[in-house]
């Protein structure tokens, strides 16, 4: 894990666009969220952006943006967005019980980026800074799940890993479950597989495991995937929407074991 000094901010946008055809058309502009680290540990922020987007304004108490965006088939679309409020923040960033960041993990910043100056690994560009000291490079490394060069098997992990490991993991807010979703985690049970639910109620749909090697559709956590309700989907809050690509290679995934 990174240690980040006092003052640290880290800060994240979330936007749509206008036009998923034509990018140069512009995005609107939702929320932006930081987690400053204070000597007393992180503390999480929201902020919402207005009609006119050029100010955004702190929402301890959340808010609710419908907006509309035309995907990249030209249909339009629409969601009911939800900014958090300040105690829902520790939902997703939480690791034994205190406010973390969940992003920038060294396996998650081990690939090349094109600086200014160079093209390069941005671990070794962070050394030659000064930035971190030495850090391993073996990493266990997720790929991009889009990426079909990768196998099924690499990009459906790295996808749970990114999506749902940081709150499935022994440390996170679902560490209870014993449902480990991390790409460190190779313990076929707590990956899911034949694993009975824990206090899931109707989340699990009256199906028996997490996921059922070769039948997809009797597979909690695809269920749950595919599911608006928010009493039975994942996660449990922050979606209106269900992503049917991932849909799609999990349960691909699910049907190969």
């Amino acid at each position: 894990m990174l240690d980040f000094p006092v003052g640290s901010a880290l800060i994240k946008t979330f936007y749509y666009p206008i036009d998923e055809r034509d990018l140069s058309i512009g995005k609107k502009l939702l929320e932006t969220r930081l987690l400053l680290r204070k000597t007393n540990g992180w503390e999480a922020v929201s902020y919402a952006w207005n009609e006119s987007q050029n100010e955004a304004i702190i929402k301890k108490a959340g808010k609710t943006i419908i907006t509309d965006w035309i995907d990249f088939k030209g249909e339009s679309r629409s969601v009911r967005y939800r900014v958090p409020n300040k105690n829902q923040c520790k939902e997703c960033h939480s690791n034994n019980d205190a406010v973390m960041p969940i992003g920038p993990k060294a396996r998650n910043l081990n690939k090349v980026y094109d600086y200014q100056d160079e093209s390069i690994n941005q671990l070794t560009k962070w050394m030659k800074l000064d930035y971190i000291d030495n850090i391993q490079m073996d990493l266990n490394t997720p790929v991009d799940w889009e990426d079909d060069s990768y196998s099924l098997d690499e990009r459906v992990r790295s996808y749970l890993d990114i999506n749902c490991g940081h709150c499935h993991i022994s440390t996170g807010g679902a560490n209870s479950t014993g449902l480990y979703l991390d790409l460190t985690e190779s313990r076929p049970t707590h990956l899911g597989i034949n694993k009975k639910p824990v206090a899931t109620g109707r989340g699990s749909g009256g199906l028996e495991y997490s996921i059922s090697p070769g039948e997809a559709q009797d597979s909690i956590l695809l269920y749950r995937m595919i599911s608006t309700d928010p009493g039975v989907m994942m996660p449990e809050s922050g979606r209106s929407l269900s992503h049917y690509e991932a849909i799609e290679m999990i349960a691909e995934w699910i049907e190969e074991m």
